[in-house]
């Protein structure tokens, strides 16, 4: 592992840390209260490995075959202490794959998905490969308007996806998830991700254990915190440019 590398993610993680610990500051919230979720996606497992050593314990991936061979790389007490969270959006017929390795999966938008990622969590279970269920959130469409959204579950539709999940045997509804529309300003950022709040605690009312709130990327990450935010999914502000896609 190169030394200038790990130079580089210590000083680019310690300056995230820092906006999310003066974002906290402002909105009189605790910083050990959000999840920091390193993603991780095109880097390599000796990034992954790095960050580990920082004191990260969630990345996120969003490419399925990358995901499992990346998270396979990884020595066993490295990947004993890390959760992964596939953050991207999800083919059908991946799903039961993702969830024999995945430990959180964010971007459930539909419900063809529920019984594939149940069925693989039941495999899993079965074959000793996990010992716990599969933890899911929604992803909702926070489009509006002529505002194309980017993916996700009609907010109209969250209370069937939320009872689908709900109703399989081997997954947990843990909350919501959402990206916020392309090319809005700050304003308008925040009051996508505070719709997003809004329809997590209405989804508690019938689901008091869903009680994450993904939100916020390298460029919105303090709009995430002030709306409630619990898990923050930053990507190039702590690994920098994509490397070229493989």
């Amino acid at each position: 592992m190169s030394v200038d590398r790990r130079e580089e993610l210590t000083a680019r993680l310690s300056a995230v840390r820092e906006r999310i610990d003066a974002a906290c500051a402002v909105e009189g919230r605790r910083p050990e209260d959000l999840i920091l979720v390193a993603v991780t996606k095109f880097f390599p497992a000796t990034d992954v490995e790095l960050l580990a050593g920082m004191g990260v314990r969630d990345i996120g991936e969003s490419r399925d075959q990358e995901a499992g061979d990346k998270v396979s790389e990884l020595a066993g007490a490295i990947r004993e202490g890390l959760r992964v969270h596939f953050v991207g959006q999800l083919q059908t017929n991946k799903a039961r794959r993702v969830a024999r390795y995945a430990d959180v999966v964010q971007s459930v938008d539909r419900a063809r998905l529920v019984r594939g990622l149940d069925t693989g969590r039941e495999a899993a279970l079965e074959e000793g490969e996990v010992t716990d269920p599969l933890d899911v959130l929604l992803q909702v469409d926070l489009g509006e308007g002529e505002q194309a959204g980017r993916g996700g579950s009609a907010p109209a539709d969250l209370a069937a996806l939320a009872e689908a999940v709900a109703d399989a045997g081997h997954l947990r509804l843990r909350g919501v998830m959402a990206i916020a529309p392309r090319d809005l300003t700050d304003d308008d950022t925040r009051r996508a991700f505070d719709r997003l709040a809004t329809l997590g605690e209405r989804l508690r009312h019938t689901h008091p254990d869903a009680t994450w709130v993904s939100a916020g990327m390298s460029g919105d990450l303090e709009a995430a915190v002030a709306a409630g935010a619990t898990h923050l999914r930053v990507g190039s502000a702590i690994l920098g440019s994509r490397p070229p896609q493989r």
